[in-house]
């Protein structure tokens, strides 16, 4: 092993690091999951929680380099966007080739641990949605933190969930994708709905969702060394913080998965990864809203990473097929 003291922490870190990639995925996802670990996405670094400046150029940067993705997806997946409002929040309209019903409508919260990303920016997530599930598709362009705290992004949600109501749209024609941290803002944007007597969407569809703000799970910690996309200190941290604006990282306010799952929840299809330390949030939550009589359901993909979907490999297919599925059977 040679001399740690002349090895940097960066070549240590490396060392400890296990890159495994498993025979047992698709060869299409095998060469992506290489080409995602020699990025080492997991050694970003995020500015701290109050550098509003330092969040405002990495998001400008994060939006430009996504742009020759976004074009790419747009045409791949036959949608046609529209920048409109809802309320007063900005959104995308995304609309399929072909609208399977007209009558129901997909609303979607981006992830990016809620610092990044853009409606836009993340058309490779929602656009192969859209084309799944044939359904027009309201892509919430929420306001990043820290230039917004939880209670202005939420809100922002309710927003548009309102101007959908005021349109005509019953909640038992709506329903609702969030991955990662729109995961986790999309289910306290229910419980907040469910609160207001709103009523709830027909369903929920959650990718890799960032459903506690903590590092609690198990898999925080065993995967740590492993996830080719997360870390938890500081990249996650500082994220998390930034969005909770100084309330506790476990509040219910932030961490969905510590709300109370008694006055109802509506169907959850959860979808994860082995490869992603989100898998004890996913698993744990799960088990929560089962203990709660509710309905949810835990899909799980042998070696696959953090929101794994939105790279067309076969896994990808399998799983939007599965939330196509999943949101048919909950149709009014």
């Amino acid at each position: 092993m040679g001399d740690l003291r002349m090895l940097s922490w960066e070549q240590i870190f490396d060392m400890i690091r296990n890159n495994y990639i498993p025979e047992t995925i698709s060869p299409e996802a095998q060469k992506i999951l290489k080409e995602v670990y020699e990025k080492k996405i997991y050694e970003y670094s995020c500015p701290a929680p109050e550098d509003t400046s330092g969040w405002i150029l990495l998001q400008k940067e994060t939006e430009e380099n996504y742009r020759a993705i976004t074009e790419a997806v747009i045409e791949k997946n036959s949608v046609t966007l529209k920048e409109i409002k809802k309320g007063d929040v900005s959104v995308l309209e995304i609309q399929p080739e072909k609208i399977k019903d007209s009558s129901k409508v997909l609303v979607y919260i981006h992830g990016g641990a809620f610092t990044l990303f853009s409606a836009r920016s993340t058309l490779n997530c929602s656009a192969p949605m859209c084309h799944s599930t044939g359904l027009r598709t309201i892509a919430v362009d929420y306001t990043n933190s820290p230039q917004a705290d939880w209670n202005t992004i939420q809100e922002q949600v309710i927003s548009v969930f309102k101007a959908l109501l005021s349109e005509g749209y019953s909640m038992g024609n709506i329903y609702l994708f969030g991955d990662s941290a729109g995961g986790g803002i999309a289910a306290n944007s229910v419980i907040r709905l469910r609160d207001s007597n709103m009523g709830m969407p027909s369903a929920v569809v959650l990718m890799s969702p960032w459903i506690d703000l903590t590092e609690r799970g198990d898999t925080f910690h065993t995967l740590a060394d492993s996830d080719p996309v997360l870390v938890y200190n500081p990249m996650l941290k500082n994220c998390a913080e930034a969005y909770a604006d100084g309330l506790e990282l476990n509040d219910p306010k932030v961490s969905a998965i510590n709300a109370d799952f008694s006055k109802g929840f509506p169907p959850v299809l959860i979808t994860e990864g082995t490869k992603c330390i989100f898998l004890s949030s996913s698993v744990l939550f799960d088990r929560t809203l089962k203990y709660a009589g509710l309905e949810s359901e835990l899909d799980l993909y042998e070696g696959m990473w953090h929101v794994f979907q939105q790279h067309d490999i076969p896994e990808s297919r399998i799983s939007l097929k599965k939330c196509a599925e999943f949101f048919e059977k909950h149709s009014a």
